[in-house]
């Protein structure tokens, strides 16, 4: 059997910037999604699609359901009901060996990073190609090697321990993890919590190249309006257990919501506009 996944070519329009012509179906679509814990339901009949291609910032306010819905999605947390389509393939269809041809085309990269802190960064980028793939340890490490190169970390950082690293370089050693199989779509949660400004513009230029250099499509959860400004594509608010709106930072700042409004047009959302 193939794999039911084919390389992606590089993307080099986003349709979410150009409206219009040839837009593909959507990469991830995500359909009456309900996910509770004891009596509640933190998201209740959601929808949401992401496009080829695009990088789709997610924002809301707290325990409103972002992360829920990130880790719901790679099957973390359990759904009450719904469904996930990825990459045309309904994931509750699929057999085991199926299922796993689609999540090896995912990366990830958790709050905070997530590294393993007894491993190095050359060994926690190779978690995912022990878990996926059978290779010499030579070829894991000219690989890894490669993805510490490809998020502009140093070779030097390859034998370091996350304890001796900075927040900077832990998001990228991070991101070479969730890179190591050459996914197509990847998912950041808060991929610039606790950076200083410098360092986060810097990750979201790279999350932006990358997107550009390897055709990535990339689902982002985020609170940064800086990311939400430079970055993205696209905006999902999810407020009252599902997504309420969609659009640029520009189409939401119209949005009559009490949030929604307050949020893209509060004082801090104008600097954006005095920036742009």
């Amino acid at each position: 059997m193939t794999d039911i996944i084919q390389p992606q070519a590089s993307v080099q329009t986003h349709p979410s910037r150009e409206s219009g012509t040839n837009t593909p179906p959507p990469l991830l679509k995500v359909m009456d999604l309900t996910v509770g814990f004891d009596e509640d339901n933190i998201l209740e009949n959601l929808q949401l699609e992401v496009q080829t291609g695009e990088i789709l910032g997610i924002v809301g306010a707290s325990g409103t359901g972002k992360s829920v819905l990130l880790r719901s999605i790679l099957g973390l947390i359990p759904k009450r009901s719904g469904r996930f389509v990825i990459f045309g393939h309904d994931m509750e269809q699929l057999s085991a060996r199926d299922r796993l041809k689609v999540e090896r085309r995912l990366g990830v990269l958790f709050q905070h990073g997530a590294l393993f802190s007894s491993l190095t960064v050359l060994e926690n980028i190779q978690v995912p190609m022990r878990e996926y793939l059978s290779l010499p340890k030579r070829l894991m490490n000219e690989l890894a090697l490669s993805k510490i190169e490809l998020v502009g970390l140093h070779p030097d950082a390859a034998h370091k321990y996350p304890s001796e690293l900075s927040g900077g370089m832990i998001k990228r050693a991070a991101l070479a993890r969730a890179l190591a199989l050459d996914p197509h779509l990847v998912f950041l949660d808060e991929p610039t919590s606790g950076l200083d400004p410098i360092s986060a513009e810097e990750f979201d230029d790279l999350i932006s190249t990358l997107r550009d250099t390897l055709g990535l499509t990339v689902f982002m959860v985020t609170h940064d309006l800086d990311s939400l400004s430079q970055a993205c594509d696209r905006i999902a608010v999810l407020a009252d257990r599902r997504v309420l709106a969609t659009g640029s930072m520009h189409e939401l700042q119209g949005n009559s919501h009490p949030w929604i409004k307050r949020y893209f047009t509060g004082k801090r959302a104008v600097r954006q506009w005095d920036k742009s």
